[in-house]
């Protein structure tokens, strides 16, 4: 694709996404892409022979710069951030076959119930390391924590982990390097980007969690009840994901995550939104969708 071509792609995605978060509570988009193509070479004229003793000038070479994915990315998601008040958003996508990724923000957010795909993958390599399948208790409590959400069965398997240190240990394993875990887990705090390195030890497949575990993480995480299917499941026909929302006592305000892999016109997309500061949680999920469109679009323009 010529860069006009891929600017063009990334205005018209940005200019839809900013018209569909104005009209919609639920509408979203997102991003990424790849190395532009070389330009072929002017070819020499059989004529143009240079003068004895002259010498020839270098052939000329044409070559496009590479895309910016992360500036095509800030391009697509911040005229979203356009009236939604105090809110923040960060977003990392990757496009699973060409390995291209973007990412928007940097700072660190609340996980809320994100933080429960990475409590029952540190009981998975517990398991794994004591080489024994989970019990049939462990399961139970993971199918809960993840498919509804529940609050109990998260707070009795980061006990059964061994806590918050635990549950740090475990994050470095699999490559996460700017998240913190709490003993409140929905405190933990994490960036896109290692929520991003979290959803690769998932479903990538060079990772510290066996292809047994990855398989039993994904299925729970495609499997999530119906009231919470919502986030970057908008960007996709087919989805696994883990939602997290929380209201701020102090403030009021809400955090709004969304993470997981999203199948769009036959690619495979991991997207990771970050977001606090919203005014509701319905507001946060509208915001959290577009930018999850908006950020699956900007890597889909660039192939």
């Amino acid at each position: 694709m010529s860069r006009r071509r891929f600017r063009d792609a990334v205005q018209s995605a940005s200019v839809a996404a900013a018209v569909l978060v104005a009209g919609s509570a639920a509408d979203g988009g997102g991003p990424a892409g790849r190395t532009a193509d070389h330009a072929p070479r002017t070819a020499a004229s059989v004529s143009s022979v240079p003068a004895a003793g002259a010498v020839p000038a270098p052939a000329s070479t044409s070559e496009e710069p590479t895309v910016d994915l992360d500036a095509a990315l800030a391009t697509a998601v911040e005229p979203l951030l356009a009236g939604a008040g105090e809110a923040e958003v960060s977003v990392a996508v990757l496009d699973t076959g060409s390995g291209a990724r973007a990412v928007y923000g940097d700072g660190a957010y609340d996980t809320a119930s994100i933080v429960k795909v990475g409590i029952l993958a540190a009981l998975l390599l517990g398991a794994q390391d004591e080489k024994r399948a989970l019990t049939a208790d462990e399961r139970a409590r993971a199918a809960a924590m993840i498919e509804r959400s529940d609050n109990a069965s998260a707070t009795a398997l980061l006990r059964a982990i061994g806590g918050a240190e635990a549950l740090d240990a475990a994050h470095g394993r699999l490559g996460l390097t700017a998240t913190a875990a709490a003993h409140a887990w929905g405190l933990t705090r994490t960036t896109a980007a290692d929520q991003l390195a979290l959803l690769e030890a998932v479903f990538g497949t060079e990772s510290e969690l066996s292809e047994e575990s990855r398989t039993y993480l994904r299925g729970l995480m495609g499997r999530v009840v119906a009231d919470q299917q919502w986030g970057v499941s908008a960007a996709g026909s087919s989805w696994a994901l883990k939602n997290g929302w929380m209201p701020r006592t102090t403030t009021g305000l809400w955090d709004i995550n969304s993470i997981g892999q999203v199948t769009a016109d036959g690619r495979s997309y991991l997207v990771a939104v970050l977001s606090g500061g919203q005014p509701t949680k319905e507001a946060g999920i509208a915001l959290v969708e577009s930018v999850a469109r908006a950020a699956v679009g900007v890597l889909d323009a660039a192939r």
